[in-house]
């Protein structure tokens, strides 16, 4: 697409799967289980040790939030590609062309 990025910037809150600074934008690839991707037949909760994973899981979107909170804080727009968007090519194009089209707009 022609963007410069980089991956992992450690001195990012939540270290940014992909970030493109000229945009200011942040990209976090969420796995569906791990992050609870709402609608997602890969986010449900196991039925053994509930106690658990209702705590890790909760956790896990619980920082999610304060991250993308701290991100935009500092002025950074955050976008998330979730793991069952990245399986279909065409999926993933519209998703990354529909988190730069979301800042061309502002």
């Amino acid at each position: 697409m022609g963007y410069r990025f980089r991956f992992y910037r450690k001195d990012l809150p939540g270290i940014p799967d992909l970030v493109l600074p000229k945009l200011k934008l942040a990209l976090f690839v969420h796995g569906c289980f791990w992050h609870q991707h709402k609608g997602c037949a890969k986010s449900k909760r196991p039925t053994t040790n509930e106690a658990f994973w209702n705590n890790k899981l909760s956790a896990n979107i619980e920082r999610d939030d304060r991250v993308q909170s701290e991100l935009s804080t500092a002025g950074w727009r955050v976008h998330i590609i979730w793991e069952c968007e990245t399986k279909d090519k065409s999926k993933l194009s519209i998703a990354l062309q529909d988190a730069i089209s979301s800042i061309a707009d502002h």
